[in-house]
């Protein structure tokens, strides 16, 4: 089993004509992604991803043709709220944007809507590497040989770090049941704790590995969840230990405002909360393979 996306989702591309739409929509459909369909305005009627993908004008006339319920986005910055609203719109149910740099108004705007009442669409990203279900579905840009399918989820805010942990896992003989790469924004769409939830009452993950840094509260609220609802086991590692507080290091999110965003803070925090923090990324692997062995 999985969270989110599997073998049966059926995948359409926001942006599908586009130099990073078309390189990594070749990859993804080489993975064995079921991408269904494309829309690129005005480009209806064509095709892509070497002549194999329909294009079409909107996500509506997309979902209609092809019955996508997923939705991965590669359109440029200034543009992207937009293709959200589409999809959200079109009722797609989940919704992938790896574009970054959009603006935080945009994203705020985007935010609200995700969270009104009736909202059928969960958002992974902005800026984020995506999601990826070993052996079943590649939703983003994840390198999916690094993967192997199993029993381990992950969610993580650093693109570098997911790859980093997937591939100590599976390395060490523990593969993975869905990677999420949920962006490093200051606004996204879905938070840990919200994930956490689904891996939660998946039956086929049997520990999450949680990586944050610095700068907001997710962390924070995750860790409550995880004290308060989580019975599997959960390792993490937070990111910016060094970083000095005002400056931003990396993402946009990462900037420390308060004590409670320095990484020790975080990591103390989570400790009390029954979660197994390692101070160095080295160790993700070694302390799931000792969780999980317990």
């Amino acid at each position: 089993m999985s969270i989110l996306v599997n073998k049966s989702s059926r995948v359409l591309i926001q942006g599908i004509t586009g130099s990073e739409g078309t390189f990594h929509g070749e990859q993804c459909l080489a993975y064995g992604t079921q991408i269904v369909g494309g829309v690129t305005p005005g480009k209806a009627g064509k095709k892509a991803l070497a002549d194999k993908v329909p294009v079409f004008n909107t996500v509506k006339d997309a979902k209609s043709a092809t019955a996508a319920n997923v939705s991965l986005i590669f359109v440029p910055a200034p543009f992207a709220a937009e293709a959200i609203f589409e999809a959200i719109d079109a009722e797609i149910e989940v919704i992938v944007c790896i574009t970054e740099g959009i603006p935080i108004q945009d994203m705020s705007e985007v935010y609200h809507v995700l969270k009104s009442t009736g909202t059928k669409s969960r958002l992974i990203g902005p800026n984020c590497p995506g999601i990826l279900t070993p052996d079943e579905a590649k939703v983003g840009i994840m390198p999916g040989f690094i993967a192997k399918k199993g029993r381990i989820g992950l969610i993580s805010k650093s693109g570098t770090l997911t790859y980093e942990a997937i591939d100590q896992l599976t390395k060490l003989g523990l593969g993975q049941s869905t990677c999420i790469g949920i962006g490093g924004d200051p606004i996204i769409g879905s938070k840990i704790d919200e994930l956490l939830m689904l891996f939660e009452v998946d039956s086929e993950t049997d520990a999450v590995v949680v990586i944050g840094e610095i700068g907001g509260s997710l962390e924070l609220e995750a860790a409550t969840y995880v004290k308060n609802h989580m019975k599997k086991p959960v390792v993490s590692f937070i990111a910016g230990e060094t970083a000095p507080p005002g400056r931003r290091m990396g993402h946009a999110g990462a900037i420390i405002s308060s004590q409670d965003e320095s990484a020790t803070a975080k990591k103390n925090f989570m400790r009390t909360q029954g979660i197994h923090v390692v101070d160095s990324p080295a160790d993700i692997g070694k302390k799931v393979l000792e969780v999980v062995n317990r």
